[in-house]
């Protein structure tokens, strides 16, 4: 069957070598894909938040189901827009409504779910720029650090951690009436902070039942132990060693269990990944936030854990059949290590000539931010390029064995953190 994937990083290239390995995907279509994806699928130019030209591809090569990547055209409708139309309508869409779509779209949304179905979280409250000046008093009645969040997507960026109250003020103000990450900061919610370490729970779902998928943990901050400021994500590392059987099935029974029975009660209609971002407070989960796809650098672990075929898993959700698929997971550590461009998050270059690929051994290398130029040479074309990934018996001995295969690739201001699992010893 032909499929089709939509996106163009680093976890859609991780999504395309899983979805390859199935027998039944005997073509695989990318949109727009990368460098990665145009070597073991065919890339196609177009946006996957355009959904006219979607669906022409789908017409065009009878596509037999559609997996949505990125979370752009999830919140902007994708599966409504494939339901309503009776061309489109049979087709397998692997990802939620629109509705569902809201628990990464807006946080406000978010934690009203999760306070509604009694699922723990941090305290909280929402401001706009007309209640400014009552959020900063709100930001008094907290102790420090504290949390303020863009209700609205940011790529990722758009949460800011501070000690300084002042500091705290005058950047709510920057998000609400500067404006700082636009109209995703229209409305602003200030949370409690929670003191713990975070990790992170996938979740396939068919709107009935689900499968937990394999934890993982990610380092969002560009800088070693933790430090300056917050990217798409620097590195992963799965199992999370500290996720022991206990803690596991408080996440069940606490979080998991709870927010698939609150969206079949809330009526929203949810076929995809639930990407569950936690933190545990001494041993207890609480919820930090929800995303409705896989992470991006975590599925670039999740996948290659990944024993059971994907194609077979997202027809089982398509037909609300999950239940009857064994997932089955390889019980070996993959990690990985996000090499970016010089200055990112910040200012970067592009296009900068990739080397080394034909060395790589006992790793995999998967394409984020890259192209094919002219010449058919791989090069630079984001702020975070490769991810290398490797498996190893724990994640001391995979995360060697990808720092060993990062020294094999070059190319001009490449960075990478040689940090990644440094909290897990």
């Amino acid at each position: 069957m032909t499929i089709l994937l939509l996106g163009s990083g680093g976890r859609e290239h991780a999504l395309a070598w899983k979805l390859l390995k199935s027998p039944l995907c005997t073509k695989l279509l990318v949109a727009p894909g990368n460098a990665g994806t145009a070597q073991i699928a065919t890339n196609v130019d177009i946006s996957p938040t355009d959904f006219a030209a979607v669906k022409a591809l789908v017409l065009e090569e009878n596509i037999e189901m559609v997996v949505v990547g990125p979370e752009d055209p999830l919140v902007e409708g994708i599966y409504d827009f494939f339901k309503a139309d009776e061309q489109l309508a049979e087709i397998p869409l692997i990802g939620p409504s629109k509705l569902g779509a809201k628990l990464e779209g807006s946080k406000e949304f978010a934690k009203e779910f999760l306070i509604k179905h009694q699922i723990p979280t941090a305290a909280y409250d929402s401001f706009t720029a007309e209640t400014v000046e009552k959020g900063c008093k709100f930001l008094e009645t907290l102790n420090a650090p504290y949390v303020l969040k863009a209700d609205g997507l940011a790529a990722g960026k758009g949460v800011l951690i501070l000690n300084d109250l002042e500091e705290a003020k005058t950047e709510l103000r920057n998000m609400l009436v500067g404006q700082k990450f636009g109209a995703a900061s229209a409305k602003v919610v200030i949370e409690e902070f929670l003191d713990g370490i975070e990790l992170s729970c996938f979740v396939l779902t068919d709107g009935i039942s689900y499968k937990i998928l394999p934890t993982a943990k990610d380092y969002k901050r560009i800088g070693e132990g933790d430090t300056g400021l917050n990217t798409g994500g620097m590195g992963a590392v799965s199992p999370v060693p500290f996720a022991d059987h206990v803690f596991m099935e408080k996440i069940e029974t606490r979080i998991v269990m709870p927010t698939v029975e609150g969206l079949r009660k809330d009526g929203i209609e949810y076929k995809g990944f639930i990407f569950i971002g936690l933190i545990k407070v001494g041993n207890d989960p609480f919820v930090i936030e929800y995303n409705v796809r896989m992470g991006d650098p975590e599925t670039e672990v999740v996948m290659p854990r990944l024993k059971s075929d994907l194609v077979q898993l997202f027809f089982a959700v398509a037909n609300e059949r999950l239940d009857e698929v064994a997932l089955e997971i390889d019980h070996r550590a993959a990690t990985t290590v996000m090499i970016v461009s010089g200055g990112y998050p910040e200012e970067y270059e592009k296009g900068k000539l990739i080397t080394g690929f034909d060395e790589i051994s006992d790793s995999i290398v998967f394409h984020a931010g890259t192209k094919l130029d002219a010449a058919g040479n791989v090069v630079s074309n984001g702020g975070r390029v490769l991810a290398v990934t490797s498996y190893g018996n724990d994640y001391e001995e995979a995360i060697k064995k990808s720092y060993q295969n990062i020294d094999k690739l070059h190319f001009d201001t490449m960075y990478y953190r040689k940090d990644i699992g440094f909290d897990l010893a």
